[in-house]
């Protein structure tokens, strides 16, 4: 979905025991999916592995941040599968994270790149990594509209 990998059964496998192994490989568990839905991003836009070359957005039109009833965020993990390390320690990016700037139209720009975007957009700033990364949005407690994959997540679109 608009390069995002979603999956709507991880945490009830059922006989599925690849995918349960798989889940298992790379993390503890999974919620269930009315609990949380993790879709991940490993491309741009143009189908490019992300890195840190170019820059990238994530824009959401007003209103269309996930609609979840507790939060989202989005996290960017190294191509090891760890959080990169970067000059002002920020991991993730969420609703709640401090100074977030919604746009005067009420869009909400994310800005995922290797350097400041500038003083004005830090505060929405992800910083990536030199090398490849990957991307999670975590939607804890989605809406029936994500469960059932109807939400459309915005691209990560390469500006640069």
């Amino acid at each position: 979905m608009n390069g995002w990998l979603v999956n709507l059964d991880v945490g009830n496998y059922g006989t599925d025991y690849l995918l349960r192994a798989g889940v298992a490989m790379y993390g503890l568990g999974a919620n269930s999916p009315v609990e949380a839905v993790y879709p991940n991003a490993f491309t741009d836009n143009q189908g490019q592995n992300l890195t840190g070359a170019p820059n990238y957005l994530i824009h959401f039109d007003k209103g269309q941040t996930p609609p979840v009833n507790a939060f989202w965020s989005i996290t960017l993990y190294n191509n090891e599968s760890y959080l990169a390390e970067n000059p002002i320690n920020r991991y993730s990016i969420s609703q709640n994270t401090e100074g977030l700037k919604y746009n005067p139209d009420g869009s909400l720009a994310i800005y995922i790149q290797n350097e400041s975007p500038g003083s004005e957009k830090e505060s929405n700033w992800l910083p990536s990594p030199s090398g490849q990364f990957n991307l999670v949005l975590r939607e804890y407690n989605p809406q029936y509209v994500i469960l059932k994959g109807e939400y459309q997540i915005p691209p990560v679109q390469m500006v640069s």
